[in-house]
């Protein structure tokens, strides 16, 4: 009988390589880079190269040292098209709520954030776009103890002398009623956000963070009240973990058919005067009474969008 010495086993062999997957979003979108980051929480086992590109730029993939396993792009379509034509498989995604039809895109599968509950009755375009399901944070808690106001904008489309009237007037009003009724005011912005932060410099104990880098989901767990553009990045945050929201003033008209779509479904209070005590004193009681009357939550977009992006780079014949 062999005795068991440490010769009668073979040694183990190298581990298998991690898969690298190559994350890239529109980095002036809120929408774009805060799907790109809530499917990146659930893909921690992947070595994930995060980058960003413009609509313009055909011939970005090329800059990418080496050949990633899979990609996901949000909403740069010639990016998607220049990874395709690379040989990598790409999951695309439509991070946002469009009015109009959905743009054909070369990638292997094609994906929309779309929370069911939305009454959207829209063409999901020729790609064959399927809907994801919301697009939740990984913690769906918000602190205990929370402090302040967290005003979302975004404003992309909107050129830069209309961004600046409206930071400089309405922006600045409602960050000032926040910081007196709440003490403190986060304000992430995207497109120009240069422009945001030097209209509200000089405005005490208000904080200007560019949407391509911060953290909106640990902001909002943080925050006593939530302000925001009408984002799906808005929504999800506030379904997901059933927390009070008000909707500021659409400034295009994507935002302004998704509220109205978005007011169809669950009762949220919109933005007129900033002076109005009820804005500042949600209740926490009647944000979980209208998003419980939606129905059962699946929160699960952002691990189903991981979950083909993990099965693309293992086996990306099966697309």
């Amino acid at each position: 009988m062999p005795s068991h010495g440490e010769g009668e086993f073979p040694a183990h062999g190298p581990a298998p390589a991690r898969r690298r997957l190559l994350l890239v979003a529109a980095p002036r979108r809120l929408d774009s880079v805060t799907a790109r980051r809530r499917i990146a929480a659930h893909l921690g086992e992947m070595d994930l190269v995060e980058e960003s590109g413009g609509r313009e730029e055909r011939e970005w993939s090329g800059r990418v040292a080496g050949r990633p396993d899979a990609a996901l792009v949000c909403d740069l379509p010639a990016v998607a098209q220049g990874l395709t034509e690379r040989g990598v498989p790409v999951v695309y995604l439509h991070s946002g709520h469009r009015s109009q039809a959905l743009p054909a895109v070369a990638a292997a599968t094609v994906r929309v954030h779309a929370p069911p509950w939305l009454p959207l009755p829209r063409s999901m375009g020729p790609d064959g776009a399927r809907p994801t399901g919301p697009l939740a944070p990984v913690r769906l808690a918000r602190d205990r103890a929370r402090t302040g106001c967290l005003l979302l904008v975004s404003a992309h489309r909107v050129p830069g002398h209309d961004l600046a009237a409206f930071a400089e007037g309405p922006l600045r009003a409602l960050a000032e009623e926040a910081v007196r009724h709440t003490g403190r005011c986060d304000v992430v912005c995207d497109g120009e956000a240069t422009i945001t932060a030097a209209a509200l410099a000089h405005t005490a104990c208000v904080h200007v963070h560019d949407a391509a880098t911060a953290d909106v989901d640990a902001l909002h767990a943080a925050a006593r009240v939530f302000i925001a553009s009408p984002t799906l990045t808005a929504l999800t945050l506030a379904q997901s973990r059933r927390a009070p929201l008000a909707l500021l003033p659409p400034l295009d008209h994507d935002q302004d058919d998704l509220a109205r779509r978005a007011l169809q479904a669950v009762r949220l209070p919109t933005v007129h005067d900033p002076t109005d005590p009820a804005l500042w004193a949600p209740s926490d009681a009647d944000a979980r009474a209208a998003w419980s009357g939606l129905g059962p939550d699946d929160l699960r977009g952002a691990q189903r969008v991981a979950r083909t992006l993990r099965q693309l780079a293992l086996a990306p014949i099966a697309f």
